[in-house]
Formats: C-alpha cells, structure tokens, sequence
C-alpha cells in the first residue's frame, strides 16, 4: 500500500503545573499513513467540531493511531477494538460532512 510519509516532531514546553520542561531533546520519529493529514486536518476545521489546536491534535493523533491499528488488526490487543473504532469512524465522517453542508447551506442563505 502506497503511504504519505510525515515526520512527527514533540516538544515538551511545560509540565502540568506549568514549570517549564526539563526535557532537552525532543520526540521525533515517522510516521506513514493512508491519508493525507493535512487534508483530513482540512476537512476537520472546516466543520468547526473542534477549535484549531485540537483539530490538529485530534486529527494527528487519530491518524496516527488508526494507522497502527490497522497495520496491526490481528495483534490481540486491537482485535476486539477494531469494529468499534471503524464505527467510530463512519461517525466521524458523517458528522463532518453534515457540518460541511450545514455550513454549505448557511453560507448560501447569507449571500442571497
């Protein structure tokens, strides 16, 4: 199967009561996947689930995620998992593509 290929980059910058990171070096690694993220991010924004900073880290981690599920669908760990989340994401894209033509439809009422 042909993948995007992507290069993921984290930088610590706080912990959870807000001191700065003691963390030198970052977590870089990469990632391949089916989809084109940027194009999955654009679909995402574009419905408004989700302010920007969590679309990019909703649509990242989902992707990112799904990919390992699937190259992985018999491991015993994601097996049983697996029917769920390929609802989860008949859902999702429901949900986005509603939103869309919601957004669709609005835009046109506004211009007449």
């Amino acid at each position: 199967m042909k993948q995007h290929q992507y290069e993921v980059t984290v930088k610590h910058i706080a912990d959870a009561q807000g001191n700065p990171s003691t963390y030198s070096e970052a977590l870089k690694f990469n990632a391949y996947n089916h989809d084109d993220l940027f194009k999955v991010l654009e679909h995402i924004q574009k419905s408004n689930l989700l302010e920007d900073e969590k679309a990019k880290a909703f649509a990242v981690g989902l992707k990112l995620f799904g990919e390992t599920l699937l190259e992985n669908k018999q491991h015993p760990l994601f097996k049983d998992f697996l029917p769920q989340f390929i609802e989860f994401m008949k859902s999702l894209k429901q949900t986005i593509k509603a939103q869309n033509q919601e957004q669709t439809s609005t835009q046109v009422q506004h211009e007449q």
